[in-house]
């Protein structure tokens, strides 16, 4: 029995893919970058990759001789602001002292913040079998943050959860751009939201006393994964999906990333997770089949939030 053109399409051309594949990077850059703060300070880390993935966008634009300035610069300030610097700077520092499979999916805690911003500012209203995947992802997260049992690591997931409400904000910015602007070029949008996004970090790193970072090969190594893939690259991909879909599905979608986290530091690091935790990826991998089951329903009946027509 032939698919229907609705499941060639998410499959084929839709953000299905670039979901799957931007979980892949950036689940498993939770343990590059952990490894990564064996030999340097959070802050001189988190300036580095996000200077250097600027600069690498920057290149290309030039290359490619796409639109260099954009219109909105002061809305793109903004987003990189909360997409780069809050994020970026946040979760970085809270991988200093806390596991990187915990730290992700603390700081996933963004599609719920997500789903509420959208709420009042974008009308975006959470319907049918949403609310489903949101008590599967919520339950989830509770398996997986334990609050009955406090371990001193307070911390750590309070800038974990920074980061999440932190991207969440920007989430919401990006969708307010697109709307203001339809037509605004994605790689000129990544390329100075980072850019801009940037200089709090580097200030910071400037400001804040850190041991000397050790050049090894594997610090060399992570900087060059964060640089491109995992932070020029990931963020294009994150601000096509955000193009594609609403702003909070798209969030609630992301919950695999943290997955693929959490099984990285489980085999890499040896970070294993406990039998609670275990059933809060398995409570999560179910509202994410839920979500989907959602999505491709209101495809079918024409109902999605997404803008296809690009």
């Amino acid at each position: 029995m032939a698919l229907p053109n609705y499941y060639k399409k998410l499959l084929s051309t839709g953000p299905f893919w670039t979901l799957v594949f931007l979980s892949f990077i950036w689940g498993y850059n939770w343990v590059v970058m952990k490894v990564a703060l064996n030999d340097s300070g959070p802050f001189d880390f988190a300036a580095l990759r996000s200077v250097l993935g600027a600069l690498s966008l920057i290149l290309v634009l030039l290359v490619l001789r796409k639109r260099f300035w954009p219109k909105n610069i002061g809305a793109i300030f903004f987003l990189g602001l909360f997409q780069t610097a809050g994020f970026t700077g946040f979760a970085v520092w809270a991988l200093k002292s806390g596991g990187a499979g915990k730290v992700a999916f603390l700081t996933f805690t963004m599609p719920f913040w997500a789903m509420l911003f959208a709420w009042f500012s974008l009308n975006e209203r959470v319907k049918g079998l949403q609310w489903l995947a949101i008590l599967f992802a919520l339950l989830g997260l509770l398996l997986i943050l334990e609050p009955w049992s406090l371990d001193g690591s307070f911390k750590s997931e309070t800038l974990a959860v920074l980061a999440g409400i932190s991207w969440a904000i920007s989430v919401i910015i990006a969708k307010k751009i697109r709307e203001e602007d339809p037509g605004i070029d994605l790689l000129t949008l990544t390329t100075w939201q980072m850019f801009f996004g940037s200089i709090p970090l580097v200030i910071t790193a400037l400001f804040v006393y850190e041991p000397p970072i050790k050049w090894t090969a594997s610090y060399i190594g992570a900087l060059a994964y964060n640089a491109v893939p995992a932070n020029a690259l990931a963020w294009l991909l994150w601000l096509y999906i955000l193009k594609k879909l609403s702003a909070g599905v798209a969030s609630l979608s992301t919950l695999a990333i943290p997955v693929v986290g959490m099984l990285s530091s489980w085999v890499q690091l040896g970070e294993k997770p406990s039998q609670s935790e275990i059933f809060g990826i398995v409570s999560i991998a179910l509202g994410l089949v839920v979500l989907s089951s959602s999505a491709l329903f209101s495809k079918k009946h024409g109902k999605a939030g997404s803008d296809d027509s690009n």
